[in-house]
């Protein structure tokens, strides 16, 4: 297939471009800005999409005319991956403009994929908006950020709805991997790396880890099983459901015995819940369907932080 992404610089973004492309799937990447303004870990993700051989378009975003252009040149699945996240952990998030941006010119868009024959639109959702994943009710979003991507799917549905285009989800629990943002893993790595005990601020809350690998791949696959389907798909793969203190012992186990390094870990007490004490996707994935190790995926990562951390 011909598959238009956005997204494709972020996180996992750029693991779905390259499994797509793995699998052997031609990807046209839109990218807001322009390669060269890239710094840090996205401008290694850009190398690994041209290395991997992912069209880069620059300066275009989703429903914009480049957009509607690559749209009308033929493609065979949409995907749109990419959201407005700037200030995402901040109260102060803009959720309306948020809104407006991941939405732009959404009628459009599907007008256009309709009269193309487009296969498959699949929009990125996530485990922490309003109303999603497994979890104490009422399952409310987790910040502004999430509530602002549980508004842009409903606009989504009600247009695919309209326009007799079914649109297929996909929920994004909490992905870990290389290539990653400065998150937790990277400050348990940190810690570590420098001799000293790393500490689990929140062990309470019981989250879905999941590894990047397997969530490309349960996307890739998730993606061909939409473009044959007439009717809306959605799919949330799960990972290691457990509590935030049990994946820092699992990721301490997994990653500092493949490194050799002393992990050390200490815990608080939790004694605030700002956040829903469980949140969790509901599917679970099958590994040797999906082609994936599990053994592998940590060696990967291993290897990863090792040349990250330790290399100096």
């Amino acid at each position: 297939m011909k598959v238009l992404l956005t997204g494709a610089s972020s996180f996992t973004g750029t693991w779905f471009a390259r499994e797509l492309r793995a699998a052997g799937h031609d990807v046209i990447a839109t990218l807001q800005g322009g390669c060269d303004g890239y710094v840090g870990v996205r401008a290694q993700r850009i190398a690994l999409l041209r290395e991997a051989g992912v069209a880069l378009v620059e300066q275009c975003s989703f429903g914009d005319d480049r957009f509607l252009e690559r749209i009308r040149d033929g493609v065979d699945a949409i995907c749109h991956h990419g959201a407005q996240v700037a200030n995402y952990k901040s109260l102060d998030f803009d959720v309306v403009g948020a809104v407006a941006d991941n939405t732009r010119n959404v009628r459009r868009v599907i007008e256009a994929a309709t009269q193309r024959g487009v296969s498959a639109i699949v929009y990125t959702g996530s485990v922490f908006e309003q109303d999603e994943g497994l979890g104490p009710e009422p399952r409310r979003a987790f910040s502004p950020y999430g509530l602002s991507k549980g508004l842009s799917w409903q606009v989504f549905r009600y247009w695919g709805e309209q326009l007799g285009a079914p649109i297929h989800k996909f929920l994004i629990p909490n992905p870990f991997g290389p290539y990653e943002e400065p998150r937790f893993c990277a400050y348990l790595m940190g810690r570590w790396s420098k001799g000293e005990v790393a500490q689990v601020g929140t062990p309470a809350y019981i989250r879905d880890n999941i590894h990047v690998s397997l969530l490309a791949a349960s996307y890739r696959d998730f993606v061909g099983r939409a473009a044959n389907s007439a009717t809306p798909l959605r799919y949330g793969p799960s990972g290691y459901i457990e509590s935030q203190g049990q994946f820092a012992l699992r990721f301490a186990r997994e990653v500092g015995l493949r490194i050799g390094l002393k992990a050390e870990l200490s815990f608080a007490t939790q004694t605030e819940f700002l956040e829903p004490e469980m949140r969790v996707n509901v599917d679970r994935p099958s590994w040797a369907a999906l082609g994936w190790n599990e053994s592998l995926a940590w060696d990967e990562l291993a290897g990863y932080y090792r040349a990250t951390y330790l290399a100096h």
